[in-house]
């Protein structure tokens, strides 16, 4: 008989051996956070559509190491094997554009069903504001042309968008937010207005589906949506990109802050018309501001010391008034955003609040305010994002047609700052503003963080070409967008491995307020004229549908029609004219200058049989207005006072009119033979 202690070791020894055999498994076993369920990229949802008669890709996440079967009901299947980060990506061939299909994502244990897929032609839509700007428009202030008409009519269900939700960030990253929506009255007030009336234009047209990725941020900056790479390649944004990568660089913003006094950035135009600043003192005549920095206006007031910020500038200017019988006009022309004015220390008027920027500023000062001789003006004025811009004629004018000219040197002083979310106000007696550091900001215009979050996530989605409405935040910086935007264009490129085709507009006139003789949006319009040396570019020039008092013009219809038609002309073998005249090469013969032009249609004409806007000049560079005519659909220009021509221009200023177009109503696009 086996002795009782033996029998015990060995139910101990079997009941370890189970334990460590237990315990074994369990560390052998994925754990819960470890496995992995079947996912797809934010792209692949129900809805989408998909580019015809590709090898369109597709991509997700699952276990490492296993299979992944992707199927079409319209009879193909492709397969991929996840690799150990449990990566998966496969091509899948589609065939001629219709619908509605499914596709099956499969694995060993899961199943993912895909309905409702259109095969069709996707575009990507990309840009600032102008292609932001959905159709419903953001009124009162910025509306689109017949909106409530076009959404009401806006029954076009094999038209689909994927709005991008707005993000950046400072490392690429692989997904986005945002889903397929199928084009109906109820959901299309939310389209970007441009890429839908180009989408609509193409499915009329060419009656397949037709899928638009849209993906754009107002008011930023191209280089944002340029990969790091490119920069690096360029070599304009090394000092930027090693500043965002030095962590000192943002200790010195968060102590420069920290220092300062803030108060919570208003959410409504009630608050916006409660927030005190405490500086009404400025406001008074006696007040001294005889150490501030002079300004020109009508200009952008959001400089200071090389520095660009949001906030709050003070401007100030004392002028001399002999009769003060009559009350005044004060008009100051457009300010970008807000403003308060005050007239000899007493508030005359003011726009606080959203919606204001492209409000023309006109006040009644009493005579009872009146001194004779010397009266002081105070202008508060707040830029809360964007160019902060005075435009416009600055004048004050009477009843006994007394005018008195605003426009000139101004002082002007910040004295709040927008940063994180806050305003950041400075005490004009202890603060130096000569020791404000570089300030780091995160957000949307930084170098590359746009291209990081709402561009690389999209690769490699199947996609026919794309669609560009952006310029107006690289005013200012023409010979550096003839560089950057030609290099952004191949770097989206280069990520998809495809010379898809780019077409872009080319921004409107719009009164930026560029003193004389400086750079302005006529040179940022001649940059994007030079970048379609680029492949497989194209141009919509809108010369004739801009709006000089508002940088958002409401007709989106002719801005997407025209993109349209560049795509059916250049990639749909449509035989219609889809190109703007755009200056070729010039000739001087003896005293006239003879303008040769591309893209001539079925011939140069004039609006109103009026040829305007054409200069020229000698090599003084001293323009004059030019006499043009048509001959053989060239413009042959003469001025009496320059008898030996060198240079030409048309429509050179911001706010240039469209007087040259072709016979298909295409305006001719600004430009200089500089």
């Amino acid at each position: 008989m086996m002795n009782k202690n033996i029998i015990v070791l060995i139910i101990l020894s079997i009941t370890l051996q189970f334990n460590s055999c237990q315990l074994s498994s369990e560390l052998n076993s994925p754990k819960p956070s470890e496995q992995r369920e079947l996912k797809l990229n934010t792209l692949f949802t129900n809805h989408m559509v998909l580019q015809q008669k590709e090898n369109v890709a597709f991509w997700g996440t699952y276990i490492p190491n296993e299979k992944v079967t992707v199927s079409g009901s319209w009879g193909k299947e492709s397969t991929s094997i996840t690799d150990q980060n449990g990566n998966w990506k496969l091509n899948l061939p589609t065939p001629e554009a219709g619908g509605p299909f499914e596709v099956n994502i499969v694995t060993k244990d899961s199943t993912l069903l895909l309905n409702d897929v259109l095969i069709g032609e996707v575009w990507l839509a990309s840009g600032q504001s102008n292609m932001q700007m959905s159709l419903k428009g953001w009124p009162p202030s910025d509306p689109i042309k017949n909106s409530k008409e076009e959404i009401a009519n806006a029954n076009y269900p094999a038209v689909r968008m994927f709005n991008v939700a707005r993000n950046y960030n400072l490392k690429a990253i692989d997904t986005v937010g945002g889903k397929w929506d199928i084009c109906s009255p109820q959901s299309v007030e939310d389209f970007s207005a441009t890429a839908y009336f180009f989408a609509r234009r193409l499915y009329k047209e060419l009656n397949v589906p037709i899928g638009i990725i849209h993906s754009s941020w107002g008011g930023t900056v191209a280089e944002a949506w340029t990969s790091k790479k490119s920069l690096s390649e360029l070599g304009d944004f090394d000092e930027s990109i090693a500043a965002l990568e030095d962590p000192r660089k943002w200790k010195s913003t968060k102590d420069w802050y920290s220092q300062l006094d803030a108060l919570h950035i208003p959410q409504t135009n009630e608050g916006w018309a409660s927030l005190n600043f405490n500086d009404l003192e400025i406001a008074q005549p006696e007040f001294n501001y005889e150490s501030w920095k002079k300004i020109e206006l009508p200009n952008r007031y959001d400089t200071y010391n090389d520095w660009e910020f949001d906030g709050v500038v003070w401007l100030r200017r004392n002028i001399e008034i002999e009769d003060v019988t009559a009350d005044y006009v004060l008009s100051i022309g457009t300010i970008d955003d807000m403003d308060t004015v005050y007239f000899n220390g007493e508030e005359v008027g003011g726009l606080v609040g959203y919606g204001h920027h492209v409000t023309e500023r006109v006040y009644t000062i009493s005579k009872e305010l009146l001194k004779k001789g010397e009266n002081s003006i105070a202008i508060r004025a707040i830029d809360t994002g964007g160019p902060g811009t005075i435009t416009g004629t600055l004048a004050l004018t009477n009843e006994n047609d007394i005018t008195i000219s605003l426009n000139g040197m101004w002082s002007y002083q910040p004295m709040a700052e927008m940063y994180d979310g806050r305003f950041y106000t400075y005490d004009l007696d202890k603060i130096n503003l000569s020791q404000r550091p570089e300030i780091m900001v995160m957000g949307p215009n930084l170098p590359s963080v746009l291209y990081n979050a709402m561009i690389n996530p999209l690769v490699p989605y199947s996609i026919k070409g794309a669609i560009w409405y952006q310029g107006e935040s690289n005013v200012g910086r023409a010979e550096q967008y003839t560089r950057l935007f030609p290099k952004m264009i191949n770097d989206w490129r280069s990520q998809w491995k495809e010379d898809f085709p780019f077409y872009f507009v080319q921004i409107a006139p719009y009164n930026y307020g560029t003193p004389t003789n400086e750079e302005g949006s006529m040179d940022l319009r001649d940059a994007q004229r030079k970048s379609l040396k680029a492949k497989n570019t194209g141009m919509v020039v809108t010369m004739d549908i801009g709006n000089f008092m508002n940088i958002h013009p409401a007709n989106k219809q002719d801005v997407g029609s025209r993109l349209a038609g560049l795509a059916l002309v250049n990639d749909y073998n449509n035989k219609i004219i889809a190109s703007s005249p755009l200056y070729k090469t010039h000739t001087i013969s003896g005293n006239k200058v003879i303008i040769e032009f591309d893209h001539v249609g079925s011939g140069l004409t004039a609006i109103d049989s009026k040829l305007e806007g054409f200069e020229i000049a000698g090599a003084d560079k001293k323009y004059v207005p030019a006499t043009a005519i048509i001959i053989n659909n060239t413009i042959e220009l003469s001025a009496a006072t320059v008898q030996k021509p060198v240079y030409a221009r048309y429509a050179w200023s911001d706010n240039g009119i469209a007087t040259l177009f072709n016979k298909e109503g295409l305006p001719a696009s600004s430009f200089t033979t500089e």
